[in-house]
């Protein structure tokens, strides 16, 4: 029988280059507190994210989460409009710094924020809009700039998708105030756990920098709340060792998105994640949504015969943030219709670099025999 095929696998490095350099972390017993390697990993980071400013954070999260409380948002302005169709850290970063979450509808061709209904939802209260980047695609930055622009608010990014991608050119490290990335295991490019804020205002950076340690400005300083959001040097050497490959690992990626793509264009009932020519992608998800009167199977459906066969997709995202349990009776599901209708369809099949082509052809087999 085969093995087990998951929807992702962890990228590492050559096991000799880690422990190389956690020798000398072994030898000087500097374990985190922005040692040599976090430093190290930071000025390797603005170089490939071609970005002037950076912090590292123990997590995604905690970079999303500090950067709108690096923000000050006050005056009555409590309002950030985002999408529903996203990771739960989106939403609750919001909520956690006791903001309000306005729910703006996807787009269906590529599932970012639709930008043609973002001006109606924005009142005397909007203070900020989170728009994410999903599945390595780019929302409509031109537009939400404009709209900020106008209308004075900031842009906080989700970029966690888009390590890597470039837009017409530019690192999707350099859009809106903030952009903010994961490094969790399950990423492109990881750090086992961590995650950065890219930013425009240096001011911002200092911010970020004392609210991740305990808003400590110095020996016997404190000057803000803030939380123990630090990366450790495990960590930052994980991510030095990555950062080595990652333009492989890539390339590996792209080798099993063609594969699908050459197995699974043109049938009916299937809508692909297709790349346009101005993106620089990351291959980080293969999404498909499944019309299953047209298609003849639900996404149910072909998730429960993937799985009886050990191969574990996902339905990602699924459920939509704004129909969480915990945020029962606060929001209504129907103000956002595609994100709905997407969230109930889609599936995001394996893709790593390690990844047969082999078991691509099996994936894609499994799906087609069930089409009616």
């Amino acid at each position: 029988m085969s093995e087990k095929i998951l929807v992702t696998q962890s990228s590492m490095p050559p096991l000799n280059e880690y422990v190389d350099l956690i020798e000398d972390i072994w030898q000087s017993r500097r374990l985190t507190n922005m040692g040599k390697y976090h430093k190290e990993f930071q000025a390797e980071l603005k170089k490939y994210l071609v970005t002037e400013n950076i912090e590292l954070f123990t997590n995604g999260h905690m970079a999303l989460e500090l950067s709108l409380q690096a923000m000050n948002f006050q005056n009555g302005r409590n309002e950030v409009i985002t999408t529903p169709f996203t990771f739960a850290s989106t939403t609750h970063a919001i909520i956690r710094n006791g903001l309000i979450p306005v729910f703006c509808d996807i787009n269906f061709e590529n599932y970012t924020i639709d930008v043609s209904k973002i001006e109606k939802l924005i009142t005397d209260k909007t203070c900020a809009i989170m728009p994410v980047h999903v599945y390595g695609n780019v929302c409509n930055v031109e537009e939400i700039d404009r709209l900020a622009k106008k209308y004075e608010l900031k842009i906080i990014y989700d970029a966690a998708h888009t390590f890597g991608v470039r837009y017409k050119g530019i690192s999707t490290a350099n859009f809106g105030d903030i952009s903010i990335f994961s490094f969790h295991a399950t990423k492109v490019f990881h750090t086992i756990e961590g995650g950065a804020a890219c930013f425009r205002n240096e001011k911002i950076g200092k911010k970020l920098y004392n609210l991740k340690n305990f808003g400590i400005n110095g020996p016997e300083s404190v000057e803000d709340v803030g939380a123990n959001a630090k990366l450790n040097e495990f960590c930052a050497v994980m991510g030095l060792c990555n950062l080595k490959h990652i333009d492989e690992e890539i390339a590996k990626r792209k080798i099993a998105y063609d594969r699908y793509i050459e197995n699974l264009s043109d049938i009916e009932g299937l809508k692909l994640n297709k790349i346009p020519d101005e993106i620089q992608s990351n291959y980080a998800y293969f999404p498909v949504v499944f019309d299953e009167k047209v298609f003849g199977a639900s996404r149910n459906e072909i998730f429960d015969r993937l799985a009886k066969n050990e191969i574990y997709v996902r339905k990602y995202f699924y459920p939509l943030t704004n129909s969480f349990e915990c945020f029962h009776g606060i929001f209504d599901v129907s103000q956002t219709p595609t994100a709905l209708y997407v969230s109930n369809r889609v599936l995001t099949l394996p893709i790593y670099s390690e990844l047969d082509l082999n078991d691509v052809d099996r994936i894609c087999k499994i799906i087609l025999e069930l089409k009616k």
